[in-house]
């Protein structure tokens, strides 16, 4: 690996950036520097829950497996917010348990065959009040997109229906107001809590796609230092899916980028005060 491009990993474009590269395990490509995001990622959560704002309790965040491969959980079994223990109860941390141990099954078999498996991760924040976020460039979306498309693996990302909004109709997809118990409330949330850039008090939902995993235990074709083909084998540790391992990094990414806004908001509006 010293001299030879690992397929689809950083390796050839590290190369050519900086002339050099980590061949020992992806340097600053590998998922290893994601530990300061999780470090300074619990102490956000720690913060926005000691958040409340007109009524609301502190702000939560939950990130669960949704799928692995070809394996989805249902989403009616995925409609309340998850707790903590149900996403805990699994090593996949997905909350839908006959899914859980499909998804358990199917890594375990590509890892026999030295193969790997991608998946996605849904994220959920509740408690969080209406009016963070910026309207153009600093939209409380893309900050989101971005952060979690700086994560190693990331392949996808997608807010409230997403993609398969693309398939409705404005009149299927637009989410009505509604005053519910004195507050501005939606009756659906197909825009994930967002809109125009602002969150606006729904809970906000987003999915992250990740790749398979591109160290395999199989031979593959590649080219090394010098443009000649070759081929090379992965050896050593073999993470068939590392999705799961994922799931603090989202929910850390998402904090830092909801205490940015909630701090923005604060200091630009005066609303929101610590």
């Amino acid at each position: 690996m010293r001299d030879k491009f690992r397929p689809s990993h950083a390796d050839f474009t590290y190369q050519q950036k900086f002339g050099l590269r980590d061949h020992r395990g992806g340097g600053r490509s590998s998922a290893r520097e994601t530990v300061g995001r999780v470090a300074a990622g619990a102490i956000a959560k720690k913060i926005l829950a000691q958040r409340t704002t007109s009524g609301l309790g502190g702000v939560e965040i939950r990130a669960f497996l949704t799928q692995v491969h070809d394996i989805t959980a249902p989403a009616d079994a995925l409609v309340n917010f998850p707790t903590l223990a149900e996403v805990e109860a699994s090593p996949v941390r997905c909350p839908h348990l006959p899914t859980a141990e499909k998804m358990i099954e199917r890594i375990k078999a590509v890892r026999s065959e030295g193969d790997s498996v991608g998946g996605v991760i849904e994220c959920r924040v509740r408690g969080l009040p209406a009016g963070l976020g910026v309207p153009v460039f600093d939209r409380l979306e893309a900050d989101l997109a971005k952060a979690m498309l700086s994560l190693p693996a990331t392949k996808g990302f997608e807010i409230g229906s997403g993609f398969a909004g693309a398939r409705l109709r404005g009149s299927e997809h637009n989410d009505a107001f509604e005053n519910r118990s004195g507050a501005v409330r939606t009756a659906t949330n197909r825009s994930g809590g967002v809109q125009g850039g602002i969150s606006n008090g729904e809970e906000i939902v987003f999915r992250v796609a990740f790749k398979p995993t591109a160290t395999i235990l199989q031979l593959q074709a590649t080219v090394d230092k010098t443009g000649a083909s070759t081929e090379l084998m992965g050896r050593g540790r073999h993470d068939p899916c590392v999705v799961p391992r994922a799931v603090p990094i989202v929910e850390a990414m998402a904090a830092l980028v909801l205490l940015d806004h909630w701090l923005r908001q604060s200091a630009q509006c005066g609303t929101f005060k610590f």
